[in-house]
Parts: structure tokens; sequence; C-alpha cells
């Protein structure tokens, strides 16, 4: 009987900080702590998703670009940690105060408070910078599958410094860190738009002054398939962006100090969850209905468009919204990626029907579920977001383009950019074989569609 006493005493004992957050108490030193553990937890989750992009993008290029994919990936998530560092961060939070712009400057951690005794903060500032950063280098690796297998690999590193530093950071600035878009109700809870339309719309400027891989589009309007080296890794891929996506949406809730947070992460992730599964299963029947043969690849980019769909509101949807926002989201990248190749737009791996489209579209659908957002509300941080990145991208992709250059010769691009470029072939003991000269290998997936781009694919807000 004493055991037991001692045993419900020790557990009162551990409850009690967790207790006192239902009342109107100050900041207690528990809540801080459970803050920044989620904020570092759904970090590293984040994180991960770049090995997710890595894995997605190597699958489907083909065989010959591989190691490059590979290098790009890794390469562009470093110089997104340094930029944001020497200033992105404080572009997009430091005094924005309704206006348009953070200020410039080196980032710094202040904990002075906290170590204190004084945890109004809410939680550390290292783990918020960590969290905030992560979003920003999955903006970035949107861009690197559209315009693969024919970009130089510095160009493409370089446009990744500007767009890290500079472009993610002023247009976040107006949603998330306090801005006009802020103040004005504009609503995208983990990024549809201020990170995956952003890379959209980055990516599209880019393909279009990049141009198409060569022998990708032939006469009469005919669209030559070059299928990716490994379904395999490319799934793999998928599945590691689905898991990351709980750490991209969960984590946004920004808090994990009270029941009323942990019930609402709890409602976001199981809404992400459910979005992706109606993204998938809409875009397999939708290629089923159109074509016959379901690609597997389609299948992928459903999963995928389901989770981009749901990330501007994942919290207020009920689990059948959230299954039909994600649903409508897998139609969208079907008829998305002919339309694109309609226009002779070469995206690799299909980050624009999956990030550019299905972010416009979740972004837009949030008032649907959310009474306090507005449709013209979420128009105007739409448009006007997709006219920076658009001026923004097209003004730096342009100026790389005239200097340094951004594209490799056509001997590279049919050799390959792992024997141009960094000189490692990521599969060394196999001879890549050319069918066709610069069309890459034989078609599959569903005959004679117009499909025939191999598809796939892509968050911080107000501290």
């Amino acid at each position: 009987m004493k055991k037991s006493r001692i045993v419900l005493l020790a557990g009162l004992m551990v409850l009690l900080p967790a207790l006192a957050l239902a009342g109107d108490e100050p900041v207690s030193e528990m809540t801080y702590i459970l803050n920044t553990f989620s904020f570092l937890i759904m970090g590293v989750l984040v994180m991960w998703m770049a090995a997710g992009f890595g894995m997605l993008e190597a699958g489907l290029v083909r065989s010959k670009n591989v190691a490059t994919i590979c290098l790009k990936n890794i390469s562009l998530f470093g110089i997104a940690g340094v930029l944001f560092y020497l200033c992105g961060y404080n572009l997009m939070y430091a005094g924005v105060d309704g206006g348009y712009v953070g200020s410039f400057g080196l980032w710094a951690a202040d904990d002075a408070a906290a170590l204190a005794g004084d945890y109004s903060a809410g939680y550390s500032a290292s783990s918020d910078w960590f969290f905030q950063m992560v979003f920003c280098g999955a903006a970035c690796s949107i861009v690197s599958g559209c315009v693969a297998e024919r970009i130089k690999l510095w160009s493409f590193l370089l446009f990744c410094a500007v767009l890290c530093g500079v472009i993610y950071p002023i247009q976040g600035s107006w949603g998330w860190g306090g801005g006009w878009l802020s103040e004005m109700g504009f609503a995208d809870y983990a990024g549809s738009t201020i990170v995956h339309s952003v890379g959209g719309w980055a990516a599209l400027t880019g393909a279009i002054i990049l141009g198409a891989r060569k022998g990708k589009y032939g006469k009469e309007g005919r669209v030559n398939p070059m299928p990716g080296s490994n379904i395999p890794m490319a799934t793999l891929g998928t599945f590691i962006l689905w898991m990351g996506w709980y750490g991209f949406n969960g984590g946004s809730v920004l808090a994990l100090g009270d029941a009323a947070s942990v019930i609402e992460m709890s409602n976001v992730m199981v809404n992400t969850n459910m979005a992706a599964c109606g993204g998938m299963i809409a875009s397999m029947a939708m290629v089923q209905i159109l074509y016959k043969k379901v690609d597997v690849t389609m299948g992928l980019n459903g999963a995928l468009a389901g989770l981009v769909s749901i990330t501007a509101g994942p919290a207020t949807p009920s689990l059948g919204a959230a299954i039909l926002i994600g649903a409508v989201g897998g139609v969208l990248v079907v008829l998305a990626v002919p339309f694109f190749d309609r226009l002779k737009i070469d995206d690799v791996v299909g980050a624009l029907s999956v990030h550019l489209v299905c972010g416009v579209w979740g972004t837009m659908a949030v008032p649907f579920t959310d009474a306090e957002a507005s449709f013209l509300t979420q128009f105007v941080g739409v448009s006007a977001t997709a006219v920076y990145v658009l001026v923004a991208s097209s003004v730096v992709w342009l100026a790389i383009k005239y200097t340094i250059g951004i594209r490799c010769s056509e001997e590279d691009e049919y050799r390959g950019l792992d024997l141009a470029e960094i000189g490692m072939e990521a599969y060394p003991d196999f001879q890549t074989v050319h069918l066709g000269g610069m069309g890459g290998g034989p078609s599959s997936g569903f005959a004679g569609a117009p499909v025939a781009s191999r598809v796939a694919t892509t968050p911080v807000r107000q501290s």
C-alpha cells in the first residue's frame, strides 16, 4: 500500500507541470521543453524529406544522370542552411511588422531569458531556426527535379543560393513573418503556396529559359518518353516524402505544450495521411479511365499531389473532406502532365504538376473547410506570390544564362551529366545503351498516351 502511494505521488509530480498548462499561468519550463522538442523532432522529419526528393529524382532521371542528381540534392540542402543563416531567417522574420520584408543580417540565437528562468518565448531560438531552415531546403528541392538532365551543376547551385537567401524568405515574410498577407488574413498552414508553389514557379521559369531536353519533343506535338532509371528507388523516395510530411504539416502546429496543440497535431497528421491516400487512388483511377493502363509514377505523384493539396489547411477538414481535397489534387496531376507537355515545357519529374498546380489548388481550397479564410484573400496571396517569384526567378535565371551559362553542351547532355560534370557514374558496372539517339530508351507505361513524360515530384510561419 505504501509503495503504491509513492508511485502515485511520483506520477503526480511528473504531471503537475503539464496540468498547469491548462490555465492562464505563465509559460512553464515543461511547455518550453515540449515545444522545443517538437520543433527539433519535426524538423528532423522535414530534413529527411531531402532524402525522399533525392531518391525520387534519382529514380526518375536516366541512369547517366543519377549521380549528379544525388549530388545536387545534398548540396542544395547545405546551401539552404548557410544562406538561411547569413540572411534568409532575418529577411523572413526580423522586423517585418506588416510590411514586405524583414532585415538583413546574420541570425543569432538569444536564449538568455530562458536560461534565467523566463520561458515566455515558448521555445528555444535555435529549434525555431532549425525548423524554419529545413522548409527553405524543401522549396529548393522542388526546382532540382524539374530542370534535371540538362542544367549545369554550378549554375543550378547559384540559383539555389539566391532562392534560399533572398527569393523564398522575402515572400515567406508576407505570410509567416507577420507581413502584409498575414495582416489580410491569408491562410497557408504549412506552405502549399509559401513553399510548394514558390518552388513550382521558380522551376517553371527555369524550365522555360533552359529549354527541353534534346529529343524530348518531336514533330506534330509528339512527346518522346524518356523513362526513369529505377522505379523502386522512386517509390522509396515517395514513401520517405510521405513520412516526412507528418513533420512538415504536424510540426506546423508550432506547439506541443498543451492538450489543444496535441489534439490539433493529431488531426493534422491524420488529415495529411488521408489526403495522400485520396490523391493516390484518384490519380490511379483517372489514368486507368483515360489510358486503360496505370502508370506507377502517376500513382507516386498522386500521393504527393494529395500531400501538397492538404498542406495549406490540414487542421480544419474532416477526414472525408481531407480525402476529397487530396483526390482533386490527384486528378489535377493526371491532367497537368500532358498540359505542360503540350506547351513543350519539359518537367523531368512532374514537379510543376505536383507542387505548382496542387499548391495553388490546396491554397484556394482552404475556405471550403475554414470559415475564417476568404477566397479573395487566398487568391490575392496566390497571385502576389506568383508574380513576385516569376519575375525574381526570371531575372536570376537570365542573369546566370548570359554570364556563366545554364545549359550543358549537347555532347555532355548525350553522354550524361555524371561523366560530363562530376566524372563519376552512379552505376559503373553497367554500360549505358542509347537507343534512338537523344530520345532515350523505349516507351513504357500507357502505350501511345500523350502522357509520355515521367511524372513525380514537392514549407515557416509566423513565430
